[in-house]
Formats: C-alpha cells, sequence, structure tokens
C-alpha cells in the first residue's frame, strides 16, 4: 500500500503547530508496518532544513493558474532523513519563502501547491494507493481528483481527509474558481458552502473517509464547527475519530539530547529537579517554589488570552508562592501585557516566539502544565508533558478530556470545566495543594510518565482505515 500525505507543515522541516508534529511521526511508524509505504509531500520553503539537506530534482513542468503559468519542481530529499520519502513543490513566487502562513495570496498558495502535486502525479503516472489529505490546505484535492479533466489518471484514488483544526475552513469567494483547473461546473456545490468556496467543506463532502485526531473532538463537531454542523452530521457516517501519538523517538526524557539532564521514571523527581535549577537560574526564578508552564500560541483558542489576567490574580492569591513560565508568540495585546506583568512580578518569566529546544527543556523542568483551551482538537502539549513527568492542568474539552483525566477520580492530571480566569485559578490552587504533598507528587510524576502514547496504536488505526 502506497500513501502520500499532503500537507503544509512536517517536522523538522517547517513548524507552526501540531500538524507538523503529525505528519512528521504518522509516516514514519506507518512504514514499521509491514506492506507499507508513506512518503509526506508539502511545500519548500527557504528553511535551514532544506538548505542542510540534499534534494533530486524529480519532477520540472508547468501548470496554468488562471492567466498565469507556473513553473512546478518538485524535489525529493536524498536520503530519506526522516524515515519516509520526503518531497517538497516548489513554485517561484508562491511556495518558495519562508514560512506556511501570513501571507495575503494564501488561497493562491494552496491552490497552487494543489494544482502541482496532482500535475505532478498525473503526469508522471504515479498513482497511489491513498491521498492522505491534511486539513483544510488540500482540501479541494479529493474533489479536484474526481471532476478535473487533467487529473482523469487518478481518479477513483482513495482520499482520506484529517481535520487538524475546525477553526480554519480556508474560505474564499467563487472568483479563486478561475484559478482552479477547469472542473465539471455542474459539481460545483461539492466545493461550497453559504456563497463560499469552501475546502474543509469539500474535503469532508468529497473524500472516501474524513478523521478528526481524537474522539473527543470528532463528537463537538457535531454542536461547534464554525458553521459546519450540519455536514458533519449528514456526513457521520465517514467520520472517524483517531487521537494523535507523539514520536517516542524524539520525546524521550531518557535520550533527549536538548535536555541538561536527562532521566528515567527511576529517577525523575531528583533529574527534574536538577532541570527546573538550572531553567530557574538562567530566567531568575525561584527553583523551590512550585513551577507553572505555558507553551504555545497566542490565540484565544488557546485560552492564551487568559494569561495576563491568571498570571495577576495566581501569584497574587498565593502571596507569591509560586513560578509561571511562559514560552510563547502570537497576539500583541497578550504579549505587551505579559511584558509589563514580567516587569512587575519577579514570579514570571516570558520568552517570545518559539523555540524547540527550550520548550523540551521546559517540559522536563516545570512542575505543572497549562492548558486553558477553549477548543482543543487532540492537543500534544499535555501528551509530552506527561512523558516528562509534569502534571497537566487542563480544560476539559476535546482531546484534552481523551488523554488527561482528574485525580479525583483516579487520574493523574488536574481538569476544570469552563474555560476562564477564575476556573484556571483555582486549578492552579488544587496543584499548589499537590505540591505541598511530596509524596503524591512523586506517584504523579510516575503515573504520567508511565502513560502510552506512541504512534503505533494510531498508525494501525489509520492502515485499518485505508484498507476499509
Amino acid at each position: 500500500m502506497v500513501v502520500y500525505h499532503l500537507s503544509t507543515e512536517c517536522y523538522p522541516v517547517a513548524k507552526v503547530g501540531g500538524l507538523a508534529d503529525v505528519v512528521g511521526a504518522l509516516p514514519k511508524y506507518q512504514n514499521k508496518i509491514k506492506g507499507v509505504e508513506a512518503k509526506v509531500v508539502m511545500p519548500w520553503y527557504n528553511k535551514s532544513f532544506v538548505h542542510d539537506h540534499e534534494f533530486d530534482i524529480v519532477f520540472d513542468g508547468f501548470i496554468h493558474q488562471g492567466l498565469n503559468m507556473l513553473q512546478v519542481q518538485v524535489m525529493k530529499e536524498k536520503t530519506d532523513a526522516l524515515g519516509f520519502e520526503l518531497y517538497m513543490v516548489r513554485i517561484p513566487g508562491l511556495l518558495d519563502r519562508e514560512n506556511p502562513y501570513g501571507y495575503q495570496d494564501e488561497s493562491f498558495q494552496f491552490l497552487a501547491f494543489q494544482h502541482g502535486v496532482l500535475h505532478w502525479l498525473s503526469a508522471m503516472k504515479i498513482r497511489p494507493d491513498v491521498l492522505h489529505c491534511h486539513d483544510y490546505h488540500t482540501g479541494l484535492v479529493p474533489f479536484m481528483i474526481e471532476h478535473c479533466s487533467e487529473f482523469e489518471f487518478l481518479k477513483g484514488v482513495k482520499t482520506i481527509g484529517t481535520i487538524h483544526n475546525g477553526e480554519y475552513q480556508g474560505m474564499m469567494s467563487w472568483n479563486m474558481a478561475n484559478y482552479m483547473p477547469s472542473f465539471d461546473s455542474y459539481k460545483w456545490g461539492l466545493m461550497d458552502w453559504n456563497g463560499f468556496i469552501n475546502p474543509l467543506a469539500s474535503m469532508i463532502k468529497c473524500s472516501h473517509a474524513f478523521t478528526t485526531v481524537s474522539e473527543g473532538y470528532l463528537e463537538e463537531l457535531f454542536i461547534s464547527f464554525r458553521g459546519l454542523e450540519s455536514l458533519v452530521r449528514q456526513e457521520f457516517g465517514k467520520a472517524y475519530g483517531i487521537i494523535n501519538g507523539i514520536d517516542a523517538e524524539v520525546w524521550n526524557p531518557e535520550t533527549d539530547p536538548m535536555l541538561d539532564f536527562n532521566f528515567t521514571i527511576k529517577n525523575a523527581v531528583a533529574q527534574k529537579k536538577k532541570n527546573k535549577e538550572k531553567l530557574c537560574k538562567e530566567y531568575g526564578l525561584k527553583p523551590e517554589l512550585p513551577l507553572f508552564a505555558f507553551i504555545g500560541r497566542f490565540a484565544t483558542e488557546k485560552g492564551a488570552d487568559f494569561l495576563p489576567d491568571v498570571v495577576w490574580k495566581s501569584i497574587k492569591q498565593s502571596y507569591g508562592a509560586l513560578n509561571i513560565m511562559i514560552l510563547g508568540s502570537g497576539n500583541s495585546y497578550i504579549e505587551n501585557k505579559l511584558k509589563e506583568y514580567e516587569y512587575t512580578y519577579s514570579n514570571l518569566a516570558l520568552d517570545l516566539g518559539y523555540k524547540e529546544h527550550l520548550s523540551h527543556k521546559i517540559y522536563a523542568s516545570a512542575d505543572f502544565l497549562l492548558m486553558p483551551s477553549r477548543v482543543e482538537p487532540c492537543g500534544l502539549n499535555q501528551m509530552y508533558s506527561m512523558k516528562y513527568g509534569t502534571v497537566p492542568v487542563v480544560r476539559y474539552t476535546g482531546g484534552l478530556r481523551d488523554t488527561v483525566e482528574d485525580i479525583s477520580t483516579g487520574g493523574a492530571g488536574i481538569n476544570f470545566t469552563y474555560p476562564g480566569v477564575d476556573d484556571i485559578v483555582h486549578a492552579m490552587n488544587r496543584a499548589l495543594g499537590i505540591y505541598n504533598q511530596k509524596g503524591m507528587m512523586k506517584d504523579l510524576i510516575h503515573a504520567n510518565m508511565s502513560f502510552d502514547f506512541a504512534w503505533e496504536k494510531s498508525a494501525e488505526k489509520y492502515i485499518a482505515l485505508y484498507n476499509n
């Protein structure tokens, strides 16, 4: 079985969020299954990975996007360094930039990527068994291979769509249809939702099956899906929830080269303490105090807008008996408010931006990880924290409720129900009470490190779905 994963992100090539971690790991673990050959196709970026590895040009052609003729180059990484074949699509002026997102012509970018991939496969007579499309950026592929005459060779190839985050759907005006490969015009309704081209809606309509990245998130989409609730209910027969895993070859505190002090479950308490002392010294925090951490984008869906008030209220209520470490970036108001509080409170350490190595150090050092998400389709941060013996403090939603059980019902985490400052601080107060019970903290560290979130089980579920 030959599977091509189509995605705009893939760790460690280009990462913005959890999508990259999934696409960088799932194909690798699928390739460990007998008879499976999984590959990744993504846009070319001007990133260090590209410059540090050698590529062969395996295709050089042209596509038309409206009146524009665009060169399409497909380059394959020579050594399969990631555990799978990696192909990068380069289109000068569109797919040759620094970052995956943030450009005004994103709709043109993603259309060109999808068109370029299918043109390459068709021209080279490459017919995979499965095209696995990740998020809306590749959401029009299932429609294109069935209803665009240019891709007649690919007609009937099984398509699987995965919704990593339904908050983003890629809606665009129907004027953009002029830049697509020609299609059966009477099939326009398969791309339409409320008068717009909606790639995510099209993926749900046209794919053979679609998945969400947790069972809990699938349930939530039936009642809250930014306008697509009725569609997912209509197509529920081909909907599946498959929880993400984590790459144990990357996220392993025993072998992680990014840590100052590696550890196993046997010496976790002592070694985590050493990591914490070093991190606190670097950022001017007091190592004897409990350390809460937040890692992620400063977006409202992540509950990051609560952070400034959470910092102020938790420090005030505890009389300064805690530390808070925040790594992230995004909303400028949140950034500026946190900068102000960092100046005011010595208990707060702030590092703006995303630094992969620092995130590993924080997971290995923190006592508690905060995830106050309004929306969390799966969540990987809580799994990373648990693997590194850090207790997750999470809102009971989406994939968080699938992976983190509260200590009150026999679990090893702390849950709260409503997204809001008071509920978050109340959960932190519960955590403070636990921190002072050293025996309980030791048990929670060991319990969290014992959970198995490896990709093998989820990879098998995807293969079963492909064969369905």
